[in-house]
């Protein structure tokens, strides 16, 4: 792998890299519960299952407000679908997106800050709808990243080398001068499409294995 002096720039998954979903079944249990309908935990994970494969190779639809808001209401509109709760879509929506909560990983913050005070341009490239930066400003990461992108921004999910050119377009960096760091064959091989190299997780270790 390149040291940090070979580099200009490193680029971060987001999902399973600098950030975790918290588990949301007992919100969204009781998100169920405030509108009458009583679920067993089991039974609001399975929905919550479903939902998820559902949204994961459709995340780069929510590309603005207006169809942002569709994903959420059709995702919303499965978890229902499995949760057998006949309740109005667009009114749990909401309280659907409320519920889902994310936290860095352990580890995370040190490293970006680590990475920044050797003066390298960081950016977050995650499989994410166009709610990927505000996600990040909730947990308090998005000033370590000069640019965001999201699989939705950028017209097309990693592994398309999309997402990555149009992150280092942004941050006047050359592929030959980047690292990726990511938690899937999407960001391997996205990233070496792009000409990035490619390191696995955990972002923790990372300074230490660029020599910092």
């Amino acid at each position: 792998m390149p040291s940090a002096e070979q580099l200009d720039a490193v680029t971060v998954d987001a999902f399973g890299t600098v950030v975790e979903l918290a588990e949301p079944y007992d919100r969204l249990g009781q998100a169920l519960a405030e509108r009458g309908v009583e679920r067993s935990r089991e039974h609001v994970a399975r929905a919550f299952a479903a939902e998820v494969a559902y949204y994961l190779p459709r995340a780069h639809e929510g590309r603005d407000a207006e169809s942002l808001g569709r994903l959420r209401r059709q995702c919303a509109g499965v978890f229902l679908a499995e949760a057998g709760a006949s309740l109005d879509v667009s009114e749990f929506a909401p309280a659907f997106v409320d519920a889902l909560e994310f936290h860095v990983l352990p580890g995370g913050q040190e490293a970006l800050e680590r990475l920044c005070a050797a003066g390298l341009a960081l950016a977050c490239i995650g499989n994410w709808d166009v709610s990927l930066a505000d996600y990040l400003r909730r947990v308090g990461l998005s000033h370590f990243f000069a640019t965001v992108v999201s699989s939705a921004e950028a017209g097309a999910p990693k592994p398309d080398p999309r997402p990555f050119q149009l992150a280092l377009s942004r941050l006047g960096a050359a592929p030959e001068r980047a690292l990726h760091v990511g938690d899937s064959d999407a960001d391997s091989d996205g990233a070496r499409a792009a000409g990035l190299a490619f390191e696995p997780v955990p972002l923790v270790t990372l300074p230490t294995r660029l020599g910092l």
